[in-house]
């Protein structure tokens, strides 16, 4: 949006109902649950993939993909859909992504059945089809989401509606484990994301009924190509690192993945630097704080969703939790979270964003490597410790990076710099998934043989790749005969955690060369009240 000029917000003696059509705080209600869909899928999906993988017939990659193809399509959109917003309203936007994310997340709960009816489709494509699509949808609620609270509240009340919009997106991410958990556990895999239909149904009603209209007034285009030659990038990439452990690293496709990725960026560089409104203004990259900004987040989420996506493999497969107790597991770390963003802002006011996120990140790689000590048997306390100091590490660099790439980007770029902000993390995430999924791939395929012994020798190759693709579940599939499990199981298990441990160890050490990383920033300016609201 370089060259979008958003609406200046009304005079603060402006009433809410002026400016939204009535109450701001119901405006923020009916925006809020069209986030909490987003935020809540984000957190119930890690829950129900070992579920998702034994009922569908999964492999590893594939519930990468599951991940990846999600966040992924939020990344390249994230900026495309608030240039959408400042072209064809918000408020018409936010909606068409409601009720898109709803009807996708219905689709998903319906891909058995979507493959029962077209020919050549399978129930793991269509679920990776649509979580694609559930992705693109999501990215259109959320910059459109904070377009509209900026148009709904006077000035003076914008920091308590963030706090408020803050504490709800906080608490609907801690409740994802343990809905998503009771959910699987006592319904289906599938309830998870039906159960986004009555949540947009009641968003839709309240959005048309309470939000008023806001948009741009200087129209901008959408950098179509941009969003394609980055689209294809980044598919190129991460579709080479997952298909890496099953291809090899030295075949003929995995190097022309790699090679069609370096094609790609490079072509988008360029028409970056000839587009009359680039999709990603290469001026903000001139600035080194903003680069290494956006490199923290990317970090940062690699680590968190990368290591995050084999907890509910480890819990289920091969701890034996169900799928409401390993939510629980989980939930030290999502209600961390909450009590750990408001610190984080008040030690950035005191300490500065450069020494907090430093801390930040040692803590975050503290985690990591405790996590990497975890047992088969782990307690309860065992895998808490971790999760909480986790929340305590990433919250200051979530909210530390956002202050250093937006308050480093010039004023009219603050927009834009905000959704690459949100789409280096998507980016991250998918990176994470993809690259420690690597590593845990060829670290099960390079023990296992040694946990099963001279027994090893007798397996056929067909049998011993079933066996890897066990272990990366952390466990056999149900129905094994007893004898095979006793007799593999152990090595099975074993060969996982080893997996795992190498994933957790490697995310310590990006922690900790990221750390080095912020002894380069500096701080960005403070906010200047005076300026114009920015829509998207």
């Amino acid at each position: 949006m370089a060259n979008v000029k958003a609406v200046d917000a009304p005079p603060a003696s402006e009433s809410g109902a002026a400016r939204a059509g009535g109450n701001p705080w119901l405006v923020l209600l009916a925006v809020s649950l069209g986030v909490i869909m987003v935020m809540l899928d984000g957190t119930v999906v890690g829950i129900a993939n070992p579920v998702i993988g034994r009922e569908l017939g999964a492999s590893l990659s594939d519930l990468q993909w599951v991940t990846s193809g999600y966040l992924l399509a939020l990344a390249v959109f994230l900026i495309t859909a608030g240039k959408l917003g400042d072209l064809f309203g918000h408020k018409r936007v936010f909606l068409i992504g409601v009720a898109g994310f709803a009807l996708s997340s219905i689709g998903i709960g319906l891909s058995q059945e979507l493959a029962d009816v077209i020919p050549g489709l399978s129930p793991v494509g269509a679920l990776i089809g649509l979580r694609v699509l559930q992705g693109l949808f999501g990215a259109l609620l959320q910059p459109n989401a904070l377009a509209l609270l900026r148009g709904a509240f006077p000035g003076e009340k914008l920091n308590q509606a963030m706090g408020a919009w803050g504490a709800i997106i906080g608490l609907s991410s801690a409740a994802g484990p343990i809905v998503g958990g009771l959910l699987v556990e006592k319904v289906s895999w599938e309830s998870v994301f039906f159960i986004n239909a009555p949540v947009g149904i009641v968003a839709l009603v309240m959005g048309v009924l309470l939000i008023k209209e806001n948009r741009a007034q200087t129209l901008a285009r959408i950098d179509w190509l941009g969003v394609v030659l980055l689209s294809g990038a980044m598919f190129a990439l991460v579709w080479s690192v997952i298909k890496a452990p099953e291809w090899g690293w030295g075949d003929g496709k995995t190097i022309g993945f790699l090679a069609g990725f370096a094609v790609l960026i490079a072509a988008f560089v360029f028409w970056q630097s000839k587009a009359r409104q680039p999709l990603v203004p290469l001026s903000l990259f001139r600035n080194l704080s903003v680069s290494i900004g956006t490199v923290l987040m990317m970090m940062v989420a690699f680590a968190m969703f990368g290591a995050m996506f084999f907890l509910g493999f480890f819990f289920q497969g091969v701890h034996g939790l169900t799928p409401l107790e390993a939510g629980l597991r989980m939930l030290p770390m999502s209600a961390g979270m909450i009590v750990a963003s408001p610190l984080a802002g008040m030690l950035i006011g005191k300490l500065g964003a450069k020494v907090t996120m430093a801390i930040g990140l040692v803590i975050t790689a503290a985690s990591m490597f405790l996590m990497a000590q975890l047992s088969i048997d782990a307690s309860f306390i065992e895998s808490a410790i971790p999760f909480v100091l986790l929340a305590f590490g990433l919250s200051p660099v979530f909210v530390g990076a956002t202050e250093i790439i937006v308050g480093n980007a010039p004023v009219e770029l603050s927009g834009v710099a905000g959704g690459m902000q949100q789409s280096a993390m998507q980016v991250g995430g998918a990176l994470g998934t993809a690259i420690l999924g690597a590593v845990m791939a060829g670290e099960i395929a390079d023990k296992l043989p040694g946990y099963l012994g001279p027994a090893a020798q007798q397996i056929p190759p067909a049998q011993l790749s079933l066996l890897e693709k066990a272990a990366a579940f952390g466990g056999l599939p149900a129905g094994t005969p007893e004898q095979i499990v006793k007799a593999v199981g152990p090595a099975v298990h074993n060969a996982f955690m080893d997996g795992m441990h190498l994933a957790f160890l490697v995310s310590t050490g990006v922690m900790l060369l990221t750390a080095v990383l912020t002894l380069l920033v500096k701080a960005g300016r403070k906010s200047d009240q005076s300026a114009p609201v920015h829509m998207g």
